[in-house]
């Protein structure tokens, strides 16, 4: 996402990345460089794509959150692609759409993964304007399976936009729609949903959502208060975190099922297992699975 501006009366708009979307590539390139392997997600183009003034934007905002707490983002913002990803590779899936791609690189760093594959990137038509100059600047090859859908929420719906992306609804397809649930109001994440359970049975969406804040840790609360200070002045506000059950009833309203809802606990079992330097994601939002019946 970005934020788009007015020039003066000329009516021209420059387009800034948005200061989430910047934050969250930071993490993933954070995690490769701090630290050590066996890392779980290995992102060797974020930092790029943010740009070379990528040390500045990530100095800006170092004494934020404690040394921890940075290291719990690291480890989030990586699972959580990875943990679709995963998702990805285990279905029989056709078309892989990422919903707020943001500065996303699956489409450079899984070129096993395309082919067959087609990759559709839904964004805002300015962010996405932003990040294909950075492709270009980076010199980056876009595969004939990649497809970059700009979409303006605010005039058009997700089925408009998919459909003028030439998305094909009767192919198995897995949505990965990270970092963009806690943002949106109920109304807008049961409409997205409903969407995606008009795809052909077998299809899934994995999303993220906020966690309330009673089920938080310390470190949980202490990004909570934090980041909806710097989401707020972003002008991209958080809008309140559910509970397990809360999240999969909205599931169920929307027609999808419940394919997966892995715990805290669950992840750090299966991705931080084999590591001798205690990394482990927050408490602060949680990942669910959710299928077309």
């Amino acid at each position: 996402m970005v934020v788009a501006r007015t020039m003066g009366n000329d009516h021209r708009v420059e387009a800034d990345p948005s200061r989430t979307a910047l934050l969250a590539a930071l993490a993933r390139g954070g995690h490769r460089l701090l630290d050590p392997p066996p890392w779980i997600l290995d992102d060797p183009l974020a930092l790029e794509l943010v740009g070379p003034d990528w040390r500045a934007v990530a100095g800006s905002g170092a004494g934020a959150y404690s040394d921890e707490l940075r290291r719990q983002i690291r480890a989030s913002l990586a699972l959580r692609s990875r943990y679709a990803e995963d998702r990805l590779e285990l279905g029989a899936f056709r078309q892989y759409v990422l919903l707020g791609a943001g500065l996303d690189s699956f489409g450079w760093r899984r070129p096993d993964l395309l082919g067959p594959l087609r990759l559709f990137e839904i964004d805002h038509p300015a962010s996405q304007a932003w990040k294909r100059q950075r492709i270009g600047d980076l010199g980056l090859a876009v595969s004939g399976h990649q497809v970059f859908a700009p979409v303006d929420f605010e005039v058009a719906s997700l089925q408009e936009g998919l459909d003028a992306a030439g998305f094909d609804w009767g192919q198995p397809t897995l949505f990965s729609w990270l970092g963009v649930v806690p943002y949106l109001t109920l109304g807008a994440v049961e409409s997205t949903l409903r969407t995606i359970a008009g795809c052909r049975s077998g299809s899934e969406v994995v999303f993220e959502y906020g966690v309330e804040e009673s089920r938080l840790d310390g470190y949980g609360r202490e990004f909570s208060r934090t980041f909806s200070t710097v989401a707020s002045e972003s002008g991209e506000p958080l809008q309140g975190g559910w509970s397990p059950e809360e999240a999969e009833a909205v599931v169920g309203r929307c027609g999808l099922g419940v394919a997966e809802h892995p715990g805290r606990d669950e992840l750090t079992d299966r991705y931080f297992s084999d590591r001798s330097d205690g990394l482990r994601p927050w408490s602060a939002s949680r990942l669910l699975a959710a299928t077309v019946p």
